[in-house]
């Protein structure tokens, strides 16, 4: 059976303002930048009760380096030969075709339409997609299983 598949088009809510200027690989936790909704698509009540949470799932646009080459199949992530190739899907780098990052970070206070938090791992001027509130009855059910190179690779990434 085939599929038939439309593309759709995203518009930015917002963008990420401050903190880190370029993407690195590593040390993500003290990044504390802040969300600048548009007030041209929003209304002055959108972030109205976000504050009672305290954390918020951040989805953007990999913006930078729009050259690089998209992942369509498997490779080793950080290019380190000692994990696993393992194909797009099964990692968070930003080569995926449609460059979308999600990120769980710590929600430090909202001012109008602005959303201040801490270790949002996008740089300044990323454009953020959406938000929305991480909720315990959205985390995973059951036991987490991950492989060790995962776990390996996310040993510097917040600290």
């Amino acid at each position: 059976m085939s599929a038939s598949f439309d593309e759709i088009g995203m518009i930015p809510i917002g963008r990420v303002a401050g903190g880190r200027a370029e993407p690195t690989k590593d040390h993500w936790g003290a990044n504390r930048p802040t969300i600048v909704l548009r007030d041209d698509l929003l209304g002055p009540d959108a972030l109205k009760g976000l504050a009672a949470h305290s954390h918020i799932e951040v989805v953007f646009y990999f913006h930078l380096h729009s050259d690089e080459p998209v992942e369509a199949g498997a490779r080793h992530p950080r290019g380190r030969t000692d994990w696993p190739a393992v194909g797009i899907y099964a990692q968070h780098g930003r080569m995926r075709i449609n460059r979308i990052g999600v990120s769980v970070c710590r929600l430090l206070g909202v001012d109008g339409m602005s959303v201040e938090v801490e270790g949002l791992d996008a740089v300044d001027g990323t454009p953020v997609l959406d938000i929305k509130p991480v909720w315990s009855g959205y985390q995973p059910r059951g036991a987490l299983r991950e492989p060790d190179w995962a776990r390996e690779l996310m040993a510097n990434y917040w600290d």
